[in-house]
């Protein structure tokens, strides 16, 4: 007489899993010329363009800042970081324009 053993479920693949190559990815990016290190300071905003002050019918209202739920957002902050420092340490430029 044998016992039923059911099958095993594969293991779940976690948010975190999944999104790692990408973040490395990210991470793996180096600034080398000053095209792209302008290009990323310009795509890359130095705050959250979701957090917003509005006045609606004579209301405030104020939306939070959504960037940290961003799954790739300490990247992009580190990578616009890279590209700041290039800009200013190497090709010695004044980086204040990208500064908010």
């Amino acid at each position: 007489m044998s016992t039923f053993t059911p099958p095993q479920s594969p293991t779940p693949l976690h948010h975190s899993d999944i999104l790692t190559p990408i973040r490395r990815r990210i991470d793996r990016i180096e600034v080398r010329s000053p095209r792209i290190a302008h290009w990323i300071c310009t795509l890359i905003p130095c705050t959250c363009p979701f957090e917003n002050h509005f006045t609606l019918f004579g209301h405030n209202f104020h939306t939070p800042p959504l960037c940290e739920i961003n799954p790739f957002y300490n990247e992009l902050v580190f990578l616009r970081f890279r590209a700041l420092s290039y800009l200013s340490d190497v090709c010695g430029e004044d980086v204040e324009k990208y500064i908010c």
